[in-house]
């Protein structure tokens, strides 16, 4: 069954090209399709298109529906094109002349659209919340961890004293602005784009407010035209902000492929999260982390993805937006996945002692060296110059009993200011 099935015959080979994966990918907004499909019969119902009965003989239809969606054996069968033509075979099937009016006042384009929208609100409401869950792991392990030294580097060459308190919380401070982000995105698909129908609307009385209410939108996509060209844009946006997440948890997870290296020993984990090589017994590989950078990497090329398919459409509904769909949504799920197994790794991490007076760590002090210099009255260049010539001549003593005491430094990182910080992001929406 096809929704636009006028009685030709179709190519084949035609129609799974342009079919593609979608019976596959739409599984993911089965749900959400159902979801719509209920709030659409109830306006149509009350402007008159539908009776009370049929309505009263739709609703209870829907809710099964819905609840096998959510079966892990749920598929769309290949005599249907899509998850759309599905739901009003299945409603046709039972219902009879009543199922088939569920597409009145409505085009696929839309169909899709309003899933995807509430597909994509749903998603980013389970990364915030697994982010968060990220941000209080990294801050526990923080204040864990505050008075152990670690070295600081640029260039990867050893620079100045840090610590583990830093470490962790410059990475959950970052989650914040990740954070920042996904409440953006949150807010430009919480936007109704139902009523657009093919993008230029429909000469029935629809009720677009009385939609946007019952699917829970926060608004709605005004113009039918801005509706349809949302398609694209919300990808486009989507895959920016989910790039921005996976670029911190990239960089973290290649700190801790670093950091467990033997040239750097600074932690471990059980052996129960590493991995093992079939030949050498000795090792015990970062696997997870080494797939998280590779995966989030992956996500990160999504947005040039995005860009290249849309950038050059001209207004309303063209069959590329279809290729949108596949990525986006593997990114999204890759993206849970991603925090999911980060945040339950990065728990159990073995935090080692670091001895700095180890000679590789002998210069890591000289700035504070300089600084203890210009408290006694030397100016700043001429302490430079007498630490770098020590440096030189092989004399330099370091001492390590400077403390740094300004907000977010190792003896003050702030730790309270970057937790309220995230409560008003975290919160941020609550509000709205």
């Amino acid at each position: 069954m096809k929704l636009w099935d006028k009685g030709a015959t179709i190519d084949d080979k035609i129609m799974n090209f342009t079919v593609g994966n979608d019976r596959e990918i739409d599984t993911h907004i089965a749900k959400y399709d159902v979801q719509a499909t209920r709030a659409h019969v109830i306006m149509l119902e009350k402007i008159g298109i539908l009776s009370a009965q049929e309505l009263d003989s739709l609703l209870p239809q829907l809710e099964i529906l819905e609840a096998h969606t959510q079966n892990p054996d749920f598929f769309i069968e290949p005599e249907y094109e899509d998850i759309h033509s599905k739901i009003e075979a299945e409603l046709t099937l039972i219902l009879g002349e009543t199922g088939k009016k569920v597409h009145t006042a409505r085009s696929r384009n839309d169909q899709v659209l309003v899933a995807l929208h509430l597909y994509y609100k749903d998603q980013l409401q389970q990364i915030r919340v697994r982010t968060v869950s990220l941000f209080d792991t990294l801050m526990k392990l923080a204040e864990k961890h505050q008075d152990k030294l670690l070295p600081g580097y640029t260039h990867l060459q050893v620079a100045m004293p840090s610590s583990f308190g830093l470490w962790f919380s410059a990475y959950a401070e970052l989650l914040i602005d990740d954070l920042t982000l996904l409440n953006a995105t949150l807010q430009i698909v919480d936007q109704n784009p139902l009523g657009s129908a093919a993008g230029y609307g429909s000469s029935f009385p629809i009720d677009r407010n009385l939609t946007t209410k019952e699917m829970g939108f926060a608004t709605l996509k005004y113009n039918v035209v801005a509706a349809q060209m949302s398609r694209g844009k919300s990808e486009r946006t989507l895959a920016s902000t989910l790039g921005s997440l996976a670029n911190t948890l990239s960089r973290f997870a290649m700190d801790i492929c670093l950091y467990m290296s033997q040239n750097f020993g600074f932690i471990s984990f059980p052996e129960q999260l590493t991995t093992g090589s079939s030949i050498m017994p000795h090792k015990k590989n970062p696997d997870v982390f080494e797939l998280i950078r590779g995966k989030c990497n992956k996500i990160q090329a999504l947005s040039t993805e995005m860009i290249l398919i849309t950038n050059n459409l001209p207004s309303g509904y063209h069959r590329d937006y279809q290729l949108l769909k596949e990525n986006t949504i593997n990114a999204i799920e890759n993206i849970k996945d991603i925090l999911e197994i980060f945040d339950y790794s990065i728990a159990q991490i073995v935090v080692k002692d670091i001895d700095l007076t180890e000679e590789k760590y002998k210069y890591i002090f000289t700035v504070d060296s300089i600084n203890n210099l210009v408290v006694e009255g030397k100016s700043f260049r001429e302490a430079y110059k007498t630490v770098g010539g020590e440096v030189q001549a092989g004399t330099y003593k370091p001492d390590s009993g400077r403390k740094h005491t300004h907000l977010g430094s190792i003896h003050n990182p702030g730790f309270a200011e970057i937790t309220e910080k995230m409560r008003k992001v975290s919160t941020a929406l609550d509000k709205s």
